[in-house]
């Protein structure tokens, strides 16, 4: 389950023991998240990973959705999902176990930094000729 905290802390936790850390640079309540200000959440999350926006400027042009409202998917695989395109044929099994949805922005910044903590920036390979050029111009 994941839980927003008035200090901005996330700790996952699940039946089957899975636990992490997940963040200190949540918001303290889900705001209302559009096109338009998406790309600001992104950068407040990942202020202290400055590579991870970079990353999703490359993925997904800082859209967690199209404008019909549908949640963006890859063009090359279509499991890649949401803002940071995280792969549900690879992830989706454990961010559900973390109690995270990935079709939700909060929960798919909340999975990839997960994901970072974990692997570096290794999950976003296929992108790095885009981000790597940017991670030090945000």
């Amino acid at each position: 389950m994941i839980a927003f905290s008035g200090a901005g802390v996330i700790a996952t936790s699940s039946s089957n023991g899975l636990a992490a850390t997940v963040s200190e640079q949540t918001p303290s309540t889900k705001e209302v998240v559009n096109a338009q200000n998406t790309e600001a959440v992104v950068r407040d999350y990942f202020s202290d990973i400055p590579v991870m926006i970079s990353v999703a400027r490359c993925e997904s042009h800082f859209r967690q959705t199209l404008s019909d409202g549908s949640i963006l998917h890859g063009k090359v695989d279509p499991r890649d999902t949401g803002v940071m395109q995280i792969n549900t044929g690879y992830h989706g099994e454990t961010a559900e176990q973390m109690g995270l949805d990935l079709n939700d922005l909060y929960d798919n910044l909340a999975y990839a930094r997960y994901l970072y903590e974990k692997e570096g920036t290794q999950p976003w390979n296929a992108s790095r000729p885009c981000w790597d050029n940017l991670a030090y111009a945000n």
